[in-house]
């Protein structure tokens, strides 16, 4: 994928990966718009992802004054800390549906006639090396990430031949928003960012992008090793379960 040149939406890329990603495309030489729910003034759009009427005004703000806009990242997403045994963790897995998994598909569905009528550009999913290899005190965090691997795949197949790429993006743990005080081995975010972009500028561009400490999660099942490291990830549970 050519990352320089380009007209860029972000969606979530206030903060954490979706930023630093934003500042290593404009490096790169593209133009980025940035989106969050707080987010305002140049090269920043407010969105909030689980507003379909929210994102239709950032998608016509962004059009309007970005026509050439042939990129759509769609990064926002929030990891809950679940405990199953307590019915109240429904309302954190509604949300974690809607932001992840359902804000996910409408910023595709709302720029997707424009890229369509493009015949040309990139479409950027993050699902995460968690969607195929639980941690079992994010639950439905794991749950909607395996879920934009699935869409993704089929977002995909029905793409062929528009001209409009798909790529995934499956990232570990980064050091980011505080991950590495629970997990001091979450990957540096620079460290992180360099993979990453090389990884994405191979041609052809990769369907997925899976840094290298990513991988032990995303091919557990095929490697034998699910059930180990799941067993391992469990041990996590000890402190949720004596709260």
């Amino acid at each position: 994928m050519n990352i320089t040149a380009r007209t860029a939406f972000i969606a979530g890329g206030t903060t954490g990966i979706g930023a630093a990603l934003a500042a290593r495309l404009r490096e790169a030489g593209s133009t980025v718009i940035v989106g969050g729910r707080a987010a305002e003034g140049d090269g920043r759009v407010r969105i909030d992802v689980t507003d379909p009427l929210s994102i239709a005004r950032a998608r016509d703000a962004i059009l309007l004054a970005h026509p050439d806009l042939d990129l759509v990242v769609t990064m926002a997403g929030i990891m809950p800390i679940e405990d199953l045994r307590d019915p109240a963790h429904a309302a954190e897995a509604e949300r974690a549906v809607e932001i992840n998994l359902l804000g996910t598909m409408r910023v595709v569905d709302a720029f997707m006639p424009h890229l369509l009528a493009r015949g040309s550009g990139d479409i950027v999913t993050v699902s995460s090396g968690i969607g195929f290899l639980p941690f079992p005190p994010m639950p439905s965090y794991g749950a909607t990430k395996a879920g934009v691997h699935a869409y993704s795949e089929a977002l995909r197949a029905q793409l062929a031949g528009t001209g409009i790429g798909v790529t995934e993006l499956v990232p570990p743990a980064v050091a980011n928003a505080g991950q590495e005080r629970i997990n001091p081995a979450a990957l540096p975010m620079g460290e992180f960012l360099d993979e990453v972009i090389g990884l994405i500028v191979r041609e052809p561009t990769p369907n997925e992008v899976v840094v290298e400490a990513a991988q032990h999660l995303r091919w557990a099942e095929r490697d034998g090793s699910y059930a180990e490291q799941l067993e391992r990830r469990s041990a996590a549970l000890a402190t949720l379960l004596a709260r």
